[in-house]
């Protein structure tokens, strides 16, 4: 998670991602900050996020990015 957290601060600095959770509905990301994202995590974790995840529930928070990230190293 503490990587994860790196990763984020690197794309977007400005950000607490370790509080915020409203990341998508209060348009603090935008899709450009959310494909920079994917390929961090795509590169970072060795996954690929299907179109299927990339939903509001999945971007909202730094929790529900790792969610997602663990969930994806599963399968």
């Amino acid at each position: 998670m503490e990587e994860l957290l790196d990763i984020l601060s690197e794309i977007k600095d400005d950000v607490d991602f370790e509080t915020e959770d409203r990341l998508i509905d209060d348009g603090i990301l935008d899709s450009f900050d959310i494909l920079q994202i994917i390929s961090a995590l795509n590169d970072e974790y060795d996954i690929s996020i299907p179109a299927s995840e990339i939903i509001p529930e999945n971007f909202n928070s730094a929790e529900s990015l790792w969610e997602m990230v663990q969930r994806l190293q599963e399968d």
